[in-house]
């Protein structure tokens, strides 16, 4: 039992450092380049882990006790509603201009095509 837990903590250990790598932001890996991480936390397998868990991530303290994951870290300003996104109803706008554009030259062709048939039919009439 002892000869396995030997073998699963280590194993545990760089499992949990290799993904870590894996997740942290470029710019938050101090001192060395992300890949190069990945590859001390392969090679050395068990200094490797201990490396990056005690140097290699910028580490800040929780800011009002608690740490918000990753996602919403880097993405809790950028999503607005599409309702309040002037941007989405920009082009929104833009999109109902085009279409009614579009409708506009259809409405001008039918018209047209509608005038030529009364044209010829007129005509047709007019030979009978």
């Amino acid at each position: 039992m002892l000869r396995v837990l030997m073998f699963l903590i280590p194993l545990a250990l760089t499992i949990y450092a290799f993904i870590d790598c894996l997740n942290t932001p470029e710019d938050e890996a101090k001192h060395l380049p992300k890949i190069a991480w990945v590859f001390i936390i392969l090679l050395f397998w068990i200094v490797g882990p201990i490396a990056w868990l005690a140097a290699g991530k910028q580490r800040t303290p929780p800011q009002g006790g608690r740490t918000p994951s990753e996602w919403h870290r880097n993405h809790r300003t950028q999503y607005v509603a599409p309702d309040d996104n002037p941007e989405f109803l920009a082009s929104l706008r833009e999109d109902n201009k085009k279409d009614e554009a579009l409708l506009k030259d259809w409405e001008a062709d039918l018209r047209r095509r509608e005038e030529e048939l009364r044209r010829r039919e007129d005509e047709q009439g007019s030979k009978d």
